[in-house]
């Protein structure tokens, strides 16, 4: 199933929400305000719900909310934001560090069988991928924008989803695809509106900062740019990241004090598994009174899985996609309300649990520049590490 939407479905096909010309004045209002799933008291299986990022672990679920104005309350939040849907805030009252090293993930919760490595299915052929980037390049040559992502889910059926624990498939993506911003989120069956009616179940490798706050400060790592090794890095790589580091700026400035915003880092060369990326880093210093809602609103969803100006980007992305992103190219991570503190990442590397169903995104960015063939390639080769990991097993603890 799909996650609840924030737009207007077409139900007679089956599309993701159609994205109008006021997306980027929804998506705000839906992060700062408005009606939104009720809040639930949390007396369903509430010892299941866990989450973990690096070294922290979370247990005791005690609220779980779609309203960022309940950040202001204080507390330890895992933090789910898909990009297609409401967000979902979990508070819990236990946080406690824990050693770092990957077979804790699994917190002697249960096990891992992945499905079948042939099993996995693409929401679209090759041919659909490389005709949608044909698409942009047009809207490109049109003027309506200058980047836009294209993205892809994949999905497969697990063989016994009643047993899997995703706590056991964080553990085996820290072995086999270790991340900076690794980790999971699992909340039980109904324990909100927002979240899919058989629980929330998340698991992410992903390789790049949205957002980390600490204090007044904030600072998000912008990826674009991929290839196998730096050697295969491009001028379009560049010139892509260089764009996307401009409308991150942008909307950091949104929040942030005139003259604070600054990129201390440039086209950075990351190694990660299977692959380097070119990363920025753009920081800024909160305007004094600015909540948690407000810096959301600003920045979601990231500009690097969307385009730019993303406003069009996201209308065009509606356009060409045959399938919802769900969380992925969303928000993953925690925020500590208590301290002022957060790190969430790009909802990329990614996988969810829905109906016995395991998904995975992937995309890449399009210029005018573009090759659709390199593109759809790109897309493959940031898939294949994780896919590999996700239909391996491990054994109950």
């Amino acid at each position: 199933m799909r996650y609840q939407l924030r737009y207007v479905r077409d139900a007679a096909v089956g599309r993701a929400p159609s994205l109008r010309d006021e997306t980027i004045t929804h998506r705000r209002r839906t992060l700062q305000s408005g009606p939104r799933p009720a809040r639930h008291g949390h007396h369903l299986r509430v010892m299941s719900a866990r989450a973990r990022f690096g070294g922290v672990l979370a247990t005791r679920l005690v609220d779980v909310t779609s309203d960022p104005a309940a950040l202001e309350a204080g507390g330890w939040w895992a933090v789910v934001v898909p990009y297609d849907g409401w967000p979902v805030l979990a508070r819990f009252a236990d946080v406690a560090n824990v050693a770092d090293s990957a077979s804790s993930l699994v917190d002697g919760s249960g096990r891992w069988v992945g499905p079948a490595p042939e099993s996995w299915r693409s929401s679209m052929t090759r041919e659909q991928y490389v005709d949608a980037v044909e698409r942009v390049r047009a809207h490109i040559g049109a003027g309506d924008v200058y980047q836009a992502n294209v993205c892809r889910v994949l999905e497969a059926e697990l063989p016994d989803p009643a047993a899997d624990d995703v706590a056991a498939l964080a553990d085996l993506l820290a072995q086999g695809n270790p991340a900076p911003f690794g980790g999971y989120v699992r909340l039980p069956a109904g324990c909100h509106p927002a979240a899919p009616p058989g629980g929330l179940a998340v698991a992410t490798a992903s390789p790049e900062l949205f957002l980390r706050r600490g204090g007044d400060v904030v600072e998000s790592g912008p990826i674009k740019g991929t290839g196998r090794t730096e050697a295969d890095l491009s001028a379009k790589d560049r010139a892509e990241n260089v764009m996307i580091v401009d409308l991150v700026r942008n909307d950091l400035g949104a929040v942030c004090r005139t003259g604070s915003v600054s990129v201390p880092s440039l086209l950075a060369v990351e190694e990660h598994p299977g692959l380097v990326h070119l990363v920025s880093y753009v920081r800024g210093v909160l305007r004094p009174g600015t909540g948690w809602g407000d810096i959301l609103a600003a920045t979601f969803p990231p500009g690097s899985v969307t385009g730019a100006p993303k406003s069009s980007a996201l209308r065009i992305i509606d356009e060409v996609e045959l399938a919802s992103r769900g969380p992925y190219c969303g928000a993953v991570g925690w925020i500590d309300a208590d301290r002022g503190t957060a790190e969430l990442a790009v909802a990329i590397r990614t996988f969810w649990l829905s109906d016995g169903v395991l998904r995975f995104g992937t995309g890449a960015g399009i210029t005018w520049d573009s090759d659709a063939a390199q593109e759809w390639a790109e897309t493959e080769l940031k898939a294949a590490t994780l896919l590999r990991v996700a239909s391996g097993s491990t054994a109950a603890t």
